[in-house]
Order: structure tokens, then C-alpha cells, then sequence
């Protein structure tokens, strides 16, 4: 294993009413490899992939690295909701998913017959920890009317609590749907993503109180001053930021909506307020077109992430060698825990599909209150 560098401490938000309102978390973070040894740990992994039948998906926040090596082995790079659609569908029996913890359970709910493997289970999310099942479940029991809309960056025993689970790519579909069925959103956790889907749609919405600490951390009054040293820039945001930082955008839209812009508009220049692990993919897409990270403020007293979530940066190669090595860090999911929460995912998974396809979604959606 590769030499892993000390522990970081990472603070997150508690909801409304927790004794505090911050808590703090970890996170370790790989040694970079040498050359020599990340030829060595990319070619034992390929043998392995092989060996133990198994495929890898991985998340655009993860080093490039992982990216590219889920690519060149007929796996996948993409964000969460694709990433679980693939590996339900692939006939591999093990899936190596290279994220936060989340999206490994995500992949067991779906495939509960198949080994889930992360390189490190305990890259987490500060969305999942600043959501804990009891006190989560005690604020929907307060609010009974309401049909409750957790985003996919929660625990398997908030989604098994929830109507539905969603992504950022299809929020706005689903949430909007439910509008115009004359239902009421209680959604969790994110309050910045909701107060984007309620300012879209107009959906009567109540809200936990969280933040992803990498989103959290963009500053709109930078964001200003670095536009005008870059006036042809477009701006690209992921609808986790600010509401301030959100109205300075040219495009919002989740990870995958982000590389859709970048793509489709009419610009050599784009300034990016999103995990900086999507750069790598922006840049191997739109090699002509240059990509600048939106700011955080820098290594200031209140930057905790400067662009990169520290839990992301904990897959490494070392540790997707030594999962495949050995069967270590395999993802388990209570059955019964595991059918209740996978409910609220099909029903997105098959929202998603019809609207894909051009299918009525309106009989997908039925009246239903909190769990």
C-alpha cells in the first residue's frame, strides 16, 4: 500500500436545533504514487478487473487517474445516478465503485446480489453525515402531508425513509411533476440544491438544513471579480452552491448537465464552480477550450474544501489494488433495510427512463405522503 498522508480534519453542518451546529469529520488522503509504481498498480488492476470478473465505476470527482482506468477497462465514469443505472445492468459480479460511500450502498441496494467493493469505505459525504436516520425521521414525522424527496447523497436508512430518491440531473423533473400533482416536498439535505428546484418550479417545499462542504465554500463576490478578469468566460455551477453564486451562472446544472454545456456552448472559456476532479474530464472532452475553477477564497480561515472534496480524494490506486487483492472493504446493506430503500430508487429509475424515452410520467408519480 502506498504511504497515506496524515488525517484531515473536516467540519460539517448539524441540522437546525443540533446541540451544535458544526461537527467534525476526517478524511485520508493517498501519497501520490511514483511513476514507477502507478504503472505497476494500473497494470495489476487491469489483470485483476479481469480476474475477478468484475467492472469499475467511477465518479468525475475522483482522480483522473481512477477516471481513466474505469474507461479503458469497459467500465464507466459518470455521475451517481448513471453510475448506479450501470452497474444494475452490467452482467459483472463484482462492482469496484470508486466514490463516497453513498454511491457504494446505492450500487448494493440495486444489485444486492452482486460484490460491492470501494477502495476506501470510509470516504463519506458531509450531505450523508449531516442527515442521521433518527433525527431525519423524527422532522418527516413532523410533516406527514408532505411526500419526502431525499437527494442520492444520503444513507441507505434516509433513502428507505424517503417517497423518493433523487439526482441532481433529474430533481427538477421529478419535484416539478409532483407540483403539478398538487403535493408538497419535504426534501433533504441539501438546502442550497433545494432552494434552486423551488426557485425553478415553485413547489411548495420545506427543507433539512445542509450543505456540501466543497459547493458551500464558492463566493459569489470573487466569482465577480474573476469574471471581469475573464469577460468571454461562460460560467458553469452545480445548483449545490449558493443562491448568490448560482444567479452568476451562464449554466446551472449537475455534473453531467455541466459537461452538456461546456460542450454544446458557444465559448472558448468557462469558469467552473464544481468539484475540481470534473476539470479532468472537461478538459480530455473539450481539448481546445480552457476551464478555470470558480474561487473558494482560497486557503482562507473558512475554505474547508478549496474545490475538492477531501472524501473523494481518498480512492487511490493502492487501495483499488488492494479491494480486488483480497475482497476487503465489500459494501453490505441489511436485506430488509435494502428492498425498503431501494423503492424510492426504482421509482426514480423509471421516472428518468420514461422521460428519456418521451413516455408520460405522470402515472409513474402516485399520491403518496411521508414514508
Amino acid at each position: 500500500m502506498s504511504e497515506v498522508l496524515p488525517i484531515i480534519r473536516v467540519d460539517y453542518e448539524q441540522p437546525e436545533g443540533a446541540a451544535c451546529s458544526t461537527h467534525q469529520a476526517w478524511a485520508r488522503v493517498p501519497a501520490e504514487p511514483k511513476p514507477a509504481e502507478r504503472a505497476a498498480l494500473k497494470a495489476r488492476i487491469r489483470e485483476l478487473l479481469k480476474a475477478r470478473n468484475a467492472v469499475m465505476v467511477s465518479h468525475y470527482y475522483v482522480h483522473p487517474d481512477l477516471q481513466d482506468l474505469a474507461e479503458e477497462t469497459g467500465g464507466l465514469v459518470s455521475d451517481s445516478l448513471e453510475m448506479a443505472r450501470f452497474g444494475r445492468d452490467h452482467a459483472a459480479q463484482t462492482l469496484v465503485v470508486s466514490g463516497v460511500r453513498f454511491m457504494g450502498e446505492t450500487a448494493k441496494i440495486l444489485s444486492p446480489e452482486k460484490r460491492v467493493l470501494m477502495p476506501d469505505p470510509d470516504a463519506t459525504c458531509s450531505l450523508d453525515l449531516g442527515c442521521p436516520v433518527d433525527e431525519f425521521s423524527a422532522f418527516c414525522d413532523a410533516h406527514p402531508d408532505r411526500a419526502v424527496v431525499v437527494y442520492a447523497n444520503t444513507s441507505a436508512a434516509v433513502k428507505a425513509r424517503a417517497d423518493w430518491v433523487v439526482t441532481s440531473s433529474c430533481a427538477l423533473d421529478i419535484v416539478r411533476e409532483l407540483k403539478d400533482q398538487g403535493q408538497k416536498i419535504l426534501w433533504a439535505p441539501d438546502r442550497h440544491l433545494g432552494g434552486y428546484i423551488q426557485r425553478e418550479t415553485g413547489a411548495d417545499m420545506v427543507f433539512w438544513n445542509g450543505a456540501c462542504i466543497v459547493h458551500d465554500e464558492f463566493k459569489a463576490f470573487e466569482l465577480q471579480a474573476l469574471k471581469a478578469e475573464h469577460p468571454g468566460a461562460k460560467v458553469l455551477v452545480h445548483p449545490e452552491s449558493p443562491a448568490d453564486v448560482v444567479a452568476l451562472a451562464d449554466a446551472v446544472g449537475s455534473t453531467s448537465g455541466i459537461l452538456k454545456a461546456a460542450r454544446e456552448m458557444d465559448a472558448q472559456e468557462f469558469i467552473v464552480a464544481t468539484d475540481n476532479g470534473m476539470l479532468h474530464k472537461l478538459r480530455t472532452l473539450n481539448p481546445g477550450k480552457v476551464f478555470i475553477e470558480a474561487p473558494t477564497a482560497g486557503n482562507s480561515a473558512t475554505c474547508k474544501s478549496c474545490a475538492h472534496c477531501p472524501w473523494m480524494a481518498m480512492n487511490g490506486l493502492a487501495g483499488l489494488a488492494h479491494v480486488l487483492e483480497t475482497g476487503a472493504h465489500e459494501v453490505q446493506i441489511d436485506p430488509a433495510l435494502g428492498l425498503r430503500a431501494r423503492l424510492p430508487i426504482d421509482r426514480m429509475l423509471a421516472f428518468t427512463a420514461a422521460l428519456k424515452k418521451g413516455q408520460p410520467t405522470a402515472g409513474l408519480v402516485p399520491h403518496i405522503g411521508a414514508a
